[in-house]
């Protein structure tokens, strides 16, 4: 029996403030609610089966943005032990590196008092303290849909189940999940969230900023050998095995127990469709420096997920009736340090300040102007603007002029000084896809199952998990799109930019080809949804807690 949306009724649950994401911003908005006023009513959702579940990130975390939140973190209990103590910047050749010094670096690039941390334990332990302080946490509760009352946005659906896998209507076992109402919402969904990208499209929350850039970031964690073991080391890397063809670098980080984390970035403005950042990564372990070091090792995870990189000009307006960006939602990373957590989290304690000030103002449902402000004008914005130019400058002249010209603009704005203004982000990651026949196709080396590995054997070790009796959650516009623009025009880049191996393009003798979607292998990384050349792949979410289930990325 079939329902439509007007037929369809829903328990609703009123509270002060709506949070969907359980990541560092809207754990850091929660618990600064309750610091604020133990009376307010406050409830996270989380799409992943638990608190961290979804969560990857590097990491290097600056403290900053937990020093202000919580003052008294060391001594509470948090999983961030280990300190940087050791900083190593490379560029790669294919047989070779050469290292860049440290001292010629502006100094927002050291790492002196930052911690190597698992950002997904970070935010387990962040809802411990939320909890504690009364803040409802539900994990596994998928926000679907928006609820508008008016021109406000005035909630979200959660814990939809049971809709017809075919035609993605009410199904006999339906449950249409609840309402959760509150005075304001903040989406706090992480990197290309479904409902913060239809709030920027409604609000248009984008006009007069420049387009939204992005990376594709892959990361594995490796046991190595002991005596290979530098805890505290650091080290990025730039240059082999992308060269022209795209940006990016990698990251290796060694923590506690004798693991590293492993991670390549891929800058998914680059133009070849044949690139396949999947695989520059696993050619990228066989440099010997790496090999090296790992050879003897074992991987025990794997994931990926999308970058916010369009930095200080590319931020949207945050604020529209009743509902507020926070974090990754808005774009918060600093590309030249590789950071974005420690502003999540100061996004998310502004956040929760400008609605505590409504709030007890009587107001609700309204612009949250001083959040805005507070962003743009405070330590988020500071730290941005130093190095607005960095990502402009590597995506126009490449790499070196990159390291040349964006390291005198950080010196430059150091000392306050603004030598090349505010340089412009140009077309979107999707509208800088060449044609196919444009560019040659690339040979990659077969993984040798060793250090690198196939994309299907690696999607096993992030514990990727879908209920197949749902719709699937990746949606295409126009079902002929890939197969009658895509293939021909792109070679179908789908194939390759997704690192889970959701997309395929199936060949049969005598038959046409076939675009198929894999979808219980999605990570979430939302990459389809950025890159897809035609713009024709909405990524949604799942049912449930569907997804990646990472361990302590």
């Amino acid at each position: 029996m079939s329902q439509n949306a007007s037929q369809i009724v829903r328990e609703k649950m009123e509270y002060d403030v709506v949070i969907v994401g359980a990541g560092p911003a809207g754990l850091s908005a929660a618990i600064r609610l309750k610091q604020l006023d133990a009376n307010l009513s406050v409830v996270v959702l989380e799409k992943g089966s638990e608190v961290g579940a979804h969560i990857l990130s590097g990491a290097v975390l600056d403290p900053s943005g937990l020093d202000a939140l919580l003052p008294d973190w060391r001594s509470m209990g948090a999983p961030i032990k280990t300190e940087v103590v050791e900083d190593n910047f490379y560029i790669l050749g294919p047989a070779g590196q050469v290292r860049i010094p440290n001292f010629p670096m502006p100094p927002l690039m050291n790492n002196h008092g930052n911690y190597i941390v698992s950002m997904a334990n970070v935010c387990r332990w962040m809802a411990g303290v939320a909890e504690g302080l009364g803040v409802e946490i539900f994990p596994g509760m998928a926000c679907s849909e928006l609820v508008y009352d008016g021109n406000r946005v005035a909630g979200v659906v959660a814990g939809e189940f049971g809709r017809d896998p075919e035609t993605a209507e009410p199904g006999p076992s339906y449950e249409p999940g609840m309402e959760l109402l509150g005075k304001y919402v903040f989406l706090s969904e992480g990197v290309r969230g479904s409902l913060a990208k239809e709030v920027i499209a409604k609000y248009e929350l984008s006009k007069g900023h420049c387009p939204q850039k992005f990376g594709l970031g892959m990361k594995e964690i490796w046991e190595i050998d002991p005596e290979k073991h530098r805890l505290g080391t650091v080290t990025h890397t730039m240059g082999w095995p992308l060269g022209s063809n795209a940006g990016g670098g990698s990251f290796i980080y060694h923590l506690e127990n004798n693991q590293v984390y492993v991670g390549f970035v891929v800058h998914l403005n680059y133009e070849n469709p044949h690139l396949y950042p999947y695989m520059e990564f696993q050619r990228f372990k066989h440099h010997p420096m790496v090999a090296d070091l790992l050879k003897g090792g074992k991987r025990v995870a794997y994931g990926a997920r999308a970058i916010s990189e369009g930095g200080y000009q590319s931020m949207p307006k945050m604020v529209a009736p009743g509902v507020a960006l926070l974090g990754c939602s808005v774009g918060m990373v600093n590309v030249p340090r590789i950071k974005g957590n420690h502003n999540a989290m100061l996004s998310g304690k502004a956040a929760a300040e400008a609605a505590h000030a409504a709030i007890s103002a009587g107001r609700s449902g309204d612009e949250l102007a001083a959040y805005e402000a507070e962003v743009r004008g405070g330590a988020i914005g500071r730290d941005l603007k130093k190095v607005r130019n960095v990502k402009p400058l590597w995506s126009k002249y490449g790499l070196v002029a990159s390291l040349l010209l964006g390291g005198a603009d950080m010196w430059a704005n150091t000392f306050g000084l603004t030598v090349l203004g505010t340089l412009r982000h140009g077309k979107s990651d999707a509208a800088a896809t060449g044609l196919a026949k444009d560019f040659k196709p690339i040979d990659y080396p077969k993984p040798d199952g060793k250090l690198s590995f196939d994309r299907l054997t690696n999607v096993a070790f992030s514990f990727t998990n879908h209920d197949e009796g749902q719709p699937a959650h990746l949606r295409l516009k126009d079902k002929s799109v890939p197969i009658s623009v895509n293939l021909p025009k792109y070679a179908e880049p789908a194939q390759r930019y997704c690192p889970a191996g959701v997309y395929e393009v199936v060949a049969e003798a005598g038959k046409d080809p076939r675009f198929v979607i894999n979808f219980q292998n999605c990570v979430h990384c939302k990459t389809c949804d950025i890159k897809d050349p035609s713009q024709n792949i909405n990524w949604t979410t799942p049912m449930g807690g569907g997804g990646p289930n990472y361990p302590n990325m």
